[in-house]
């Protein structure tokens, strides 16, 4: 029901960033448009584009490139979930298979890179040196955070603030974006931009720490994806960096060795010690904590319905149960 609500505040506007979506997806490629649609397509639920949305009307935006905007950061998204499928090797998103299983590796990457020109195309044509600085800016961020992810794939001595600072470059960041290019398509003053942009940060880092705890209590078929796929990608996440650091030696060692192997032959186990050491509550409280810090920024934007959805939105993040 709090879903709807905050859908409902833009549903005129999201409904026809969802058709912009399409239209700008075709290509004299077959093959390029029908993945690319089935990504586009697979029941995500556009949560990037519609903070985009509810941010430039909190600011006060009256005119119609918000709808170009929320395009362009759904299309990043949708690159980099590609390629981010391919570099898991991942079978599963969303509860589908992934394009990669279904199409290949190659075709997926390819696919992925059209995506990127495809959103930096759309970007020249919103005519704004400020967002496209902010968003080539954040597509770096974001690369980097991949790869700073991939070399600490099987490392079980990642610390809490290394594993912050990865979550932050590969999903906070495209949140902070989306809600800061918002502000500036607004032309809002320089409170509410930093309002807005920290705004964004503080969400898309609750809305990983979930993720991550998830991975680790939730139910596959809701989640779309497998419970225990980031320990079966030697993913060091908090939930387990936690509770190697608040366990007996020997489960310590048994996560580990978990890490280091990957694979899923010590699961069970592994859930067992999680849920004993605290950690999902650990990593929830870190949620909310950061829930509230975006709740604060709000605090520099005017009453509007759309300041009311942001609020809510933050709950959302945090109180997903898959």
């Amino acid at each position: 029901m709090t879903a709807q609500l905050i859908y409902d505040t833009v549903a005129d506007d999201f409904s026809r960033v969802n058709d912009l979506i399409i239209q700008r997806l075709s290509s004299d490629v077959p093959l390029v448009e029908k993945i690319a649609q089935y990504i586009i397509e697979s029941g995500g639920k556009r949560l990037r584009p519609l903070l985009v949305l509810l941010s430039r009307q909190a600011a006060g935006y009256k005119q119609d490139e918000h709808l170009k905007l929320a395009a362009v950061i759904e299309f990043l998204h949708t690159a980099t979930l590609l390629h981010d499928d391919v570099v898991d090797t991942s079978d599963m998103r969303r509860g589908r298979s992934t394009a990669n299983a279904r199409w290949g590796n190659a075709p997926s990457v390819l696919v992925g890179d059209f995506l990127y020109a495809r959103a930096f195309e759309m970007m020249v044509e919103l005519g704004s040196l400020p967002i496209m600085e902010v968003l080539s800016h954040a597509t770096a961020v974001i690369a980097e955070g991949e790869v700073l992810q991939l070399m600490n794939i099987r490392n079980p001595d990642i610390s809490e603030a290394q594993y912050m600072e990865v979550i932050h470059n590969k999903t906070a960041m495209l949140f902070e974006a989306a809600s800061h290019t918002g502000a500036l398509l607004a032309g809002a003053e320089p409170g509410q931009e930093t309002a807005l942009r920290n705004y964004g940060k503080h969400l898309g880092l609750a809305f990983q720490l979930v993720d991550d705890a998830l991975d680790y209590t939730g139910d596959a078929e809701a989640m779309g994806k497998n419970v225990g796929d980031d320990l079966a990608e030697g993913k060091p996440t908090l939930p387990l960096i936690y509770a190697m650091t608040n366990t007996a030696e020997t489960e310590k060692q048994v996560v580990r060795q978990a890490i280091r192997k990957g694979g899923l032959e010590e699961l069970p186990k592994i859930l067992e010690i999680v849920q004993a050491s605290g950690a999902i509550d650990y990593t929830m409280a870190q949620a909310r904590e950061q829930a509230v810090l975006a709740k604060q920024c709000l605090a520099a934007i005017g009453d509007s319905p759309y300041h009311t959805a942001l609020d809510l939105l933050t709950d959302l993040a945090v109180e997903r149960v898959s």
